[in-house]
């Protein structure tokens, strides 16, 4: 069943809409790793994976940060309001042609995704349980 999700940032400068073929379209997941920890200003990231072409900004334009994302394997693009400062969603390099990871607390209804798994475990706050009936992988690539 389609569905189209909405979001913004926090002073709705940026708004933006994603229209999937189902919920199945996109997988929502934390990362534990030291990166989005910095980025999300918390003890983890949480993203949602869609197709690049499910997203589109249907007011104002972000601005990007890219940077090495660590140990200089890859270059992380996120975008964000220039007025606020809300970091809105990010991408990798290996990604960009194809998917956007859409911070889920930048949707209006963030409980319409919710997780599938967690990434970097290993670095997981140790009072943090693991997220019932989700995937928890060490690293990205295990």
């Amino acid at each position: 069943m389609p569905i189209k999700l909405t979001g913004s940032c926090y002073c709705k400068k940026l708004e933006y809409e994603v229209n999937l073929d189902s919920a199945d379209d996109a997988r929502t997941s934390l990362c534990h790793c030291q990166n989005c920890k910095k980025a999300f200003g918390t003890n983890f990231g949480l993203t949602a994976k869609v197709p690049k072409d499910a997203f589109r900004y249907t007011r104002g334009a972000p601005k990007e940060h890219a940077a090495d994302n660590g140990g200089g394997a890859t270059v992380v693009h996120r975008e964000f309001c220039d007025d606020c400062g809300s970091f809105v969603l990010e991408y990798g390099e290996e990604a960009k042609e194809h998917s956007r990871y859409i911070c889920v607390g930048s949707l209006d209804e963030p409980d319409a995704l919710p997780p599938k798994g967690e990434f970097f475990c290993k670095s997981r706050a140790g009072w943090m349980p693991e997220v019932p009936g989700t995937f928890q992988k060490k690293e990205i690539k295990e």
